[in-house]
């Protein structure tokens, strides 16, 4: 079977091994001349970047490259980019990496043009007709991991540096214009990061499918993409070369965010004020949530997640479900605990404040309160 296609939903993505050698042609058909590259400090110095820079360079596309883009991106990393792509007189982004590359890559073109601060456009009501949608520059995303599924995303996640809370920022024109998926950009991920960005692949799946609201398409895509990660991830994670592994994985990454257009939920509600405060990873920390964010939903999940167990192969349906994402977490290196992960006790009230009025609540199959909340958090720490 040839991992190789090119699919319009949501955007016109290339996937195969090799095709960042289509970039020139990319950046051709979103218009653009002269590309700012924006990743994250720790892939600036890798090859698969300066092999990327080559490639722009080669097509007369220049080496324009802004990497002061920290692990959760906030507003100062976005007001340097901006300022680097004004200066540059840059005509589009290429935004390269994983989540935080993407994230803000994705913001430096929506924001370059724009005269309000960021925060005008978090993802609530229709803030987002506040923006000047003529001047949102275009955009091409290539992810180099697997997991946080933002190059197929209309919205970043920008953290305030200073009250710590993450916000969605969201606008339909933020979604790229073309998304090169190359699996070999994968290759060098470490384990864990494998693992982490695997998982934040599957808690979207997980969450979405969980999700009350209504959108077939979207609980198709889910679970497909549950069953890729659970198949595939074991594989990626055990050898890091085996390319068939990896494109599955990128599948599986574009999937989870195509999902969750249909909501998140209690998972990303939590993993969101503590990755802002705590500066944990994402995936990994949405991992160590899941089991316990699964056992408080089992009233309204349950029954559908016997239908996902059976598709799956998992034999017990959601108890079997439940205690396969557990023993799932612990082969691939997973904390069990928060604590495991620097979260203190002490934190606990923040961390509530931060959940209950982050957007996923709204996804979550059970009303989310700051008691039962705090309750999460507990339990989890």
């Amino acid at each position: 079977m040839s991992l190789v296609g090119n699919w319009s939903y949501p955007t016109a993505i290339k996937f195969g091994a090799g095709r960042i050698k289509e970039l020139p042609e990319a950046c051709a058909a979103a218009g653009m001349k002269r590309p700012l590259l924006v990743t994250d400090k720790g892939l600036a110095d890798l090859p698969i970047t300066s092999a990327t820079l080559d490639i722009m360079e080669a097509a007369g596309l220049g080496r324009g490259l802004f990497s002061d883009v920290d692990p959760n991106p906030n507003e100062k990393n976005l007001e340097a980019g901006v300022e680097a792509y004004n200066a540059g007189g840059h005509d589009g982004v290429i935004a390269f990496g994983g989540g935080s590359g993407l994230d803000l890559g994705k913001m430096v073109a929506f924001m370059a043009g724009q005269k309000r601060p960021v925060w005008d456009f978090e993802d609530i009501g229709d803030w987002w007709t506040r923006a000047d949608a003529d001047v949102i520059a275009p955009i091409i995303a290539v992810p180099t991991t697997a997991g946080t599924g933002s190059e197929v995303g209309r919205a970043s996640v920008i953290t305030n540096s200073e009250t710590h809370a993450k916000k969605i920022i969201f606008h339909p024109k933020v979604l790229p214009t073309v998304v090169i998926c190359d699996p070999e950009l994968t290759v060098g991920m470490p384990k864990f990061i494998t693992a982490g960005t695997g998982l934040d692949a599957f808690a979207h799946c997980v969450e979405a499918y969980s999700s009350p609201h209504h959108h077939p398409m979207s609980q198709g895509i889910a679970l497909e993409g549950m069953r890729l990660v659970k198949e595939y991830l074991p594989r990626a994670y055990a050898d890091g070369t085996d390319i068939e592994a990896r494109a599955q994985m990128m599948c599986a990454a574009a999937m989870g965010a195509t999902a969750f257009q249909k909501g998140l939920g209690a998972i990303h509600a939590m993993s969101h004020p503590i990755g802002a405060v705590f500066n944990t990873h994402h995936g990994t920390t949405n991992a160590v949530c899941m089991p316990t964010v699964l056992e408080f939903n089992a009233p309204a999940v349950a029954d559908r997640f016997q239908a996902a167990a059976a598709y799956l192969g998992i034999d017990g349906g959601f108890d079997g479900f439940r205690a396969f994402v557990q023993e799932f977490n612990d082969t691939l290196g997973i904390p069990r605990k928060l604590s495991d992960l620097g979260v203190t006790e002490t934190a606990i009230p923040e961390l509530v404040n931060g959940a209950i009025i982050d957007p996923s609540c709204g996804g979550n199959p059970i009303e989310l309160t700051e008691e039962n909340l705090t309750t999460l958090f507990k339990t989890a720490l």
